[in-house]
């Protein structure tokens, strides 16, 4: 996820013109047995079919899986590789209004995401812009992850 971002969006009005559009996509992300270990490790989630390797063999996934909400929280460093929000003197997290996990994320997978700009609402001081942030497991047609995210934006 390292690197410059691939667009730049200065203040609101060009925020708003990117409505409809797809805004990028991310490079891809390795999903390690490392990275869902350090998930796990900071989340408390130590779920065995997220973290044991030899049960998850044995299990129906046929090894270990990514958390959905590893996947879910590549988001924001996909989101600031793709996009350089400048212009504005804040911008926030306000949260998700749909969240979904249609495929699963098997260790040794690649991850990436596709940011499409569904929405702005002018607010007083600034915008509210819902992203749809669509996961995608290299190799497979069904996404991972599917959110759309509500970020603020303080002109």
């Amino acid at each position: 996820m390292a690197g410059s971002a691939q667009r730049t969006v200065r203040g609101s009005d060009e925020l708003a013109a990117l409505v409809g559009q797809e805004v990028g996509v991310s490079d891809w992300f390795d999903v390690s047995q490392e990275a869902i270990d350090a998930f796990a490790e900071a989340t408390g989630d130590r779920y065995w079919l997220h973290t044991d390797p030899s049960r998850a063999a044995r299990s129906s996934a046929g090894g270990t899986i990514a958390h959905g909400l590893l996947t879910l929280s590549l988001g924001p460093g996909f989101t600031y590789a793709l996009v350089d929000f400048d212009g504005f003197s804040l911008m926030l997290n306000y949260g998700y209004e749909k969240v979904r996990f249609p495929a699963p994320v098997p260790v040794g997978s690649r991850v990436r995401m596709r940011s499409t700009l569904r929405e702005v609402k002018r607010l007083d001081g600034g915008s509210q812009a819902t992203f749809v942030q669509t996961f995608e497991r290299d190799g497979h047609e069904k996404p991972v992850c599917v959110a759309e995210h509500v970020m603020r934006f303080i002109d």
